[in-house]
């Protein structure tokens, strides 16, 4: 699996993480599933960067998730 790829997937599954804990909170019921999808999700992004040399930039985060969207529009 490509970095940017593993990248964009785990910022997806945080950002879906966030609404999920806040609606089982909400709800009395522990966020054991939303735990989980926030676990796989940063650690798909901390592998994306540990496996970029020099990091990843706030400016490059735009260029990556358009590449990757690039990728399987076309």
């Amino acid at each position: 699996m490509d970095s940017d790829l593993m990248f964009v997937t785990g910022a997806a599954l945080l950002a879906l993480s966030i609404p999920a804990i806040f609606s089982a909170i909400s709800d009395s019921r522990p966020p054991r599933a939303a735990a989980i999808i926030l676990l796989i999700g940063g650690t798909l992004v901390v592998i994306a960067l540990s496996h970029k040399p020099g990091g990843i930039a706030l400016a490059e985060i735009p260029d990556i998730f358009f590449r990757v969207i690039g990728r399987f529009v076309n």
